[in-house]
Parts: C-alpha cells; sequence; structure tokens
C-alpha cells in the first residue's frame, strides 16, 4: 500500500517561504493498494493538488472524511473531478457528534461561492457507514472516535497484507469528554506499518492550548513506542510551525524507536 501526502498542515492553509519545505496545505492523504485502488483521506486544500492528477480518469473516486472542520473539506470546491461530467465521486463522512453529512458540499452555497453543489456536472455521492468496520474493495476500514470537539474518525486500514492508521485531530489527554482513551487507542493503533498522527502542539505550548483537541508530538511518539508502530508520521503542523523548526524537531526525535518522520507535501511511502 502506497500513502502519499498533498496536504499535512492543520487548521490553515499557511503559503509562505517559511513553510514551503513541508507544505502548508490543510490535510489530503491518498491511499493507493498494489492493484492500482485508491482511497482519499480527508479534502483539505491538498486535495486540489491530487485532483490535477486524477482529473483526467474516469474511475469512481472515494473520499474518506474524518470530520467537517473547514479546514478538512475547505479544498472540495477546487477538486477538479467534481467538474468532470458524470464522474462518480463517493463521500464517506466521519461519524461526528452532529451528523451533518453534506457539510462539504453546503460549503458550497452561493453565500461562499460561486458554483452551487446542483450545478456540478459531476455524480457526487454521500454514502454515511453506520458500521465501524467494513470492506471497501482492497482495503478493510476501521475506524473509532477522535478526541476532537465535535469528535469525528481515526481510521485503520489494511491492504495487501499491510496497515495504516490515520489519526488526525486528536488530543490524547483531553480535559474534556474522552470519546476513546489512551488504552482504547493503544489497541486500535496496535502493531500498524505506519502511523499517521496529529502532533500539532508541543510542550511549551501548553497549558494555554489544552482542550483545543491536538496532541503533543511528545504523546504521540509515547503512543507508537508503546503500540509498537512500526513508523510514526507526525501529522497536521501547527500553522505557525515553521520548516526551520520541524527540522529541528525531526533532529531531536531521530534517535527515537520507531522511525519517526514528519510529514511533508509530496513525499510517497510504502507499507
Amino acid at each position: 500500500m502506497q500513502i502519499k501526502f498533498y496536504g499535512v498542515r492543520g487548521s490553515i492553509p499557511t503559503p509562505g517561504v517559511d513553510t514551503q519545505g513541508y507544505g502548508g496545505n490543510t490535510p489530503c492523504v491518498l491511499l493507493t493498494s498494489q492493484s492500482g485502488q485508491q482511497l482519499i483521506l480527508d479534502a483539505g486544500t491538498g486535495i486540489r493538488l491530487l485532483g490535477q492528477e486524477l482529473a483526467t480518469g474516469r474511475e469512481e473516486l472515494v473520499l474518506l472524511l474524518s470530520h467537517n472542520h473547514w479546514d478538512h473539506i475547505q479544498g472540495f470546491p477546487f477538486f477538479a473531478p467534481a467538474y468532470q461530467p458524470g464522474r462518480q465521486i463517493r463521500i464517506i463522512p466521519g461519524k461526528t457528534l452532529n451528523a451533518e453529512h453534506d457539510a462539504i458540499l453546503r460549503q458550497m452555497s452561493g453565500e461562499f461561492f460561486p458554483v452551487a453543489p446542483e450545478q456540478l456536472p459531476s455524480r457526487v455521492l454521500i454514502t454515511p457507514q453506520d458500521a465501524d468496520q467494513w470492506h471497501l474493495g482492497d482495503f478493510f476500514i476501521q475506524r473509532c472516535c477522535l478526541n476532537h470537539p465535535g469528535s469525528g474518525s481515526a481510521y485503520r486500514i489494511s491492504a495487501d497484507g499491510q496497515a495504516m492508521a490515520y489519526v488526525t485531530d486528536n488530543e490524547l489527554f483531553p480535559p474534556q469528554q474522552e470519546f476513546t482513551s489512551r488504552a482504547q487507542w493503544l489497541d486500535f493503533v496496535a502493531g500498524v506499518d505506519v502511523l499517521i498522527h496529529d502532533g500539532q502542539y508541543l510542550d511549551a505550548d501548553m497549558p494555554y492550548k489544552l482542550g483545543w483537541g491536538h496532541s503533543l508530538v511528545s504523546q504521540a511518539v509515547a503512543l507508537a513506542q508503546d503500540a509498537k508502530v512500526k513508523k510514526l508520521v507526525i501529522f497536521s503542523h501547527d500553522p505557525a510551525r515553521t520548516d526551520q523548526q520541524l527540522d529541528q524537531l525531526a533532529q531531536d526525535l531521530s534517535h527515537q524507536q520507531p522511525e519517526i518522520v514528519m510529514a511533508k507535501e509530496g513525499v510517497e511511502l510504502w507499507c
């Protein structure tokens, strides 16, 4: 299974000279199985770049959302396949406290965007899943609830005998309601080949940002170690985090186990 990053930044896009190395686009990740089947994770601004690559095809596209906060859906109005006549795009929403399954399309109302959803020439299907595990072609998908305002879904996805987990916007030790305990997270991500986990904050950000719905890098590292993950990818970089700071963080963590990398636009991983 191939993993390619198109957007790795949290909260808001951050273009500029200080972020061009790792990228300023908000979350979007593409999974590709050995047979070529693809699965898109989230629709932040990174999905615009992905759409340029996919716009020549005709196959159905499947988009799996973690939740409806704007940085995870804001790129969809600029997703080129949505403007292909007859192209089918299936959207599977995350499991949020407020079941607003069509939020990704409602952002395209006339108040916010010049093209209304009903004007799209593509065929966009929103198909909520009631179950917490299901098969989708080559992929076996499991999910659990994010510790984040309004909650959402983390995913464990298996294909070709390998497994990865996508856990973005997740506070491992929330001061408010805990939807998933650390013990449950340990079970959920146990032994995965690649864990993509929220690492938006550093120790210096606390206690001011406690309860904002994101984890410390040190907490993500400890989870990966205790769950015996093979590789940890720190994801959802803070908007204020510069390339220089991320380089330093990567260097500081280079002696740790398992292997730890900073998510970076354009990078491809295999698991």
